[in-house]
């Protein structure tokens, strides 16, 4: 049985209609995002879900044991990466989802999103959902298992991407977004692209591009 993770939640209004599910960056918890829904100007009422990702060793920074999504072995991309890993936390999320249905949001109201490690979760799950999903949030960020995603990949080619990369990022280097983004468009996805001169961070002039994204979103009849 899938292990449901804890979380923090955000209303926005009474009743969301929409959900965000928002998955932190490595070494953080599910509340590194939360001050940033204040500064989303939306037009519906969304209910962001924060988890915490589960606690493990990770390989890069000598085995200490961190909230990760999945283990990283080495930064090359071309590098080993921890399928096992990566297919439980994809299960968790899939599990948040089937909650969100439960609440009554279905997969067709509900982002995915995620910040460095957590983009490149966010990715990956929102991809594979056995369902359409909303839309995927994808800030600097990589593309995991690259060479299994032609067969495993799941959502329509007119899924909303939204990708967005520092130029002078050390921890993740843009290079390593844009290769994400070319793939995505090389199998069809119309993938909005946004570069900022930052490291790996998030800054004002993304928050409100992003904002203006997830309000086109929440307006799309679907």
């Amino acid at each position: 049985m899938t292990e449901t993770l804890e979380t923090v939640e955000i209303e926005t209004g009474p009743n969301p209609a929409w959900s965000v599910v928002w998955l932190h960056g490595l070494g953080a918890d599910g509340h590194d995002f939360e001050p940033v829904v204040a500064e989303f100007d939306l037009p519906e009422g969304v209910r962001f879900v924060f988890p915490h990702a589960p606690v493990r060793p990770v390989t890069i920074n000598g085995g200490y044991p961190m909230r990760a999504w999945y283990d990283i072995v080495s930064l090359d991309r071309g590098g080993p990466e921890d399928e096992a890993g990566i297919g439980a936390s994809a299960d968790q999320v899939r599990r948040l989802m089937e909650i969100e249905a439960d609440r009554g949001t279905p997969a067709n109201r509900v982002i995915v999103a995620g910040f460095s490690q957590g983009g490149a979760m966010a990715l990956h799950a929102g991809l594979r959902h056995p369902e359409p999903v909303a839309g995927i949030i994808a800030l600097s960020c990589y593309l995991l298992l690259p060479s299994a995603f032609a067969e495993e990949k799941a959502a329509p080619e007119g899924v909303p991407i939204f990708m967005a990369h520092g130029t002078d990022d050390p921890t993740v280097p843009e290079s390593f977004g844009a290769l994400a983004r070319d793939r995505l468009r090389s199998e069809g996805y119309g993938v909005e692209w946004h570069t900022y001169p930052m490291g790996h961070s998030v800054c004002v002039e993304e928050i409100t591009e992003l904002s203006d994204w997830l309000g086109a979103r929440l307006r799309t009849p679907n």
